[in-house]
């Protein structure tokens, strides 16, 4: 059984060296910088603990909103299945996909109801993938308005003092029309 990279203490080092070279406690996660122009999601990498041993933490940290909004599609797109059998949603779409578009304007409808009726809500939360490809996987949703680096340095920071907690006050984000 192959290690998993992210716990190797020359992988480790390597990340402290580039968390020192940018003054943070952290690193950017290049191929994933063009989403970051939002500003509702950064994935990053942080050394921190697990089990009592050094690992490397990958981060996917992104707005509650974002999060919101992601819930809201699907439910959408639940209901536009149920009732259309040869519905592909959104992301699993493959070039070439031949939309109908009185479908995907039902989704629209769809998510404009599920707003309307302020039935979903979500709350913060911070998931851990132990079997991660490498290090120790993070998704975390925090209710804030920007991802930014203050924000990831603040969670990294609790995170690894142990006292981030994440808020359960549920939330809803309706649009403006």
């Amino acid at each position: 059984m192959q290690q998993n990279p992210g716990f190797s203490q020359a992988e480790i080092h390597k990340l402290r060296e580039e968390c020192e070279a940018e003054g943070q406690s952290f690193v950017m996660v290049e191929d994933e910088l063009e989403l970051a122009d939002s500003g509702e999601y950064l994935q990053f990498q942080f050394i921190g603990k697990y089990e009592g041993k050094e690992v490397i933490y990958d981060a996917a940290l992104f707005t509650l909103e974002l999060h919101y909004q992601s819930q809201l599609m699907e439910l959408a797109e639940q209901r536009v299945a149920k009732m259309h059998k040869g519905f592909v949603p959104l992301d699993e779409r493959k070039p070439g996909y031949r939309a109908k578009p009185e479908i995907d304007e039902l989704v629209q409808e769809f998510m404009e109801e599920i707003e309307e009726e302020d039935s979903l809500k979500v709350s913060e939360f911070i998931e851990l993938d132990a079997d991660f490809e490498f290090g120790i996987g993070l998704e975390v949703a925090l209710n804030v308005e920007e991802i930014n680096s203050q924000v990831i340095a603040e969670f990294i920071k609790d995170f690894n003092a142990g006292t981030f907690k994440p808020d359960t006050n549920l939330y809803s984000f309706k649009q403006e029309d």
